[in-house]
């Protein structure tokens, strides 16, 4: 697993591209997540779009910064325009926001990809992430386990290697 600097410098040295690393996260969420059950929500089409418009200011030599391409999960409490956000509710299961929060709003602004929406306790009430009103997420390394605190889809998706960081609170970090 590499971190985020590492990741950067492989994009910026040409042995990596965006849209083939957010091409293997999401082979790798198709493969995985049914059994550790980190996402709610998957942004395929708009991930590839992502990553494809990075790909292109990184070959242009004009990166938004160190986190352009890097594909990221996030939280479902997070309000992501266009994007179903259920804070894990069935209550909120069909509300698609009209806007971005503002850490979203500063992601994208900073070319970062999103795969999708992760699992969590409902209205982040809980510390196990079995209070979904969806489905409990499990831990990747020990799938009898739950994968703990409200941000557990997150921390599951970033320990399955299924995305390089999670917002709000999960990553493989470097300054490199």
């Amino acid at each position: 697993m590499a971190t985020i600097g590492e990741l950067a410098a492989r994009y910026r040295s040409g042995e990596a591209t965006p849209t083939r690393v957010v091409e293997d996260y999401l082979q790798r969420i198709g493969a995985l997540d049914s059994k550790v059950r980190a996402y709610l929500t998957l942004t395929q089409e708009s991930a590839i779009a992502q990553a494809e418009a990075a790909e292109k200011r990184l070959r242009a030599g004009k990166p938004l910064g160190l986190l352009d391409g890097v594909p990221l999960a996030i939280k479902d409490v997070i309000c992501t325009k266009g994007v179903r956000t259920t804070c894990g509710s069935r209550i909120l299961e069909q509300f698609v926001p009209p806007y971005d929060a503002t850490v979203m709003a500063r992601l994208n602004a900073a070319g970062a990809v999103m795969l999708g929406k992760t699992n969590m306790d409902e209205f982040a009430m809980g510390s196990s992430t079995e209070n979904s009103a969806f489905y409990p997420t499990r831990n990747p390394w020990d799938l009898a386990r739950v994968s703990g605190g409200s941000s557990g889809g997150s921390a599951a998706a970033v320990a399955a290697d299924k995305a390089m960081a999670g917002q709000p609170n999960c990553k493989k970090v470097s300054t490199a």
